[in-house]
């Protein structure tokens, strides 16, 4: 593993609570690692099992799903259906001998830009500690 190793983590970022902890950290200029690409969903329950697996596929070195606070999702219950499929994606990731720490769940209020900061930070730091994926497929050679 090279000692620069940077990983590319993709954030499902809920577009209510999270994703404005996400606006609200950088309109306050707090920092987080550049590492995390942030795509905004309308309900992390709309991330599929299949989003999460091409996601890894196609070069993220890990992703983290950000919802908003169990109880307080817009869509009912969206963020617990997204727990129980993250549970099950780490299950295949182990049958298929990845790290299951590549993957992770949160859930945040709309002013939690400083725990936002500091969750980026974690997961970044815990998927650096791991190193690349090698699940990554060079398209080049298709």
């Amino acid at each position: 593993m090279a000692d620069n190793f940077e990983p590319l983590i993709l954030a499902f970022c809920c577009n209510y609570c999270p994703s404005c902890s996400a606006d609200l950290a950088e309109s306050a200029k707090l920092q987080y690692p550049p590492n995390i690409r942030i795509i905004k969903v309308p309900c992390i329950g709309a991330v599929g099992t299949i989003h999460i697996l091409k996601a890894l596929e196609n070069g993220a070195d890990g992703v983290c799903l950000m919802g908003c606070l169990e109880g307080n999702c817009e869509y009912s219950t969206g963020n617990f259906r997204a727990r129980k499929r993250v549970q099950y994606v780490k299950k295949l990731l182990g049958k298929l001998s990845i790290e299951k720490e590549r993957l992770e769940i949160y859930n945040l209020s709309a002013a939690e830009a400083h725990r936002f900061c500091k969750l980026a930070g974690e997961v970044t730091e815990t998927v650096r500690t791991l190193g690349p994926i090698p699940l990554k497929i060079d398209n080049s050679k298709i």
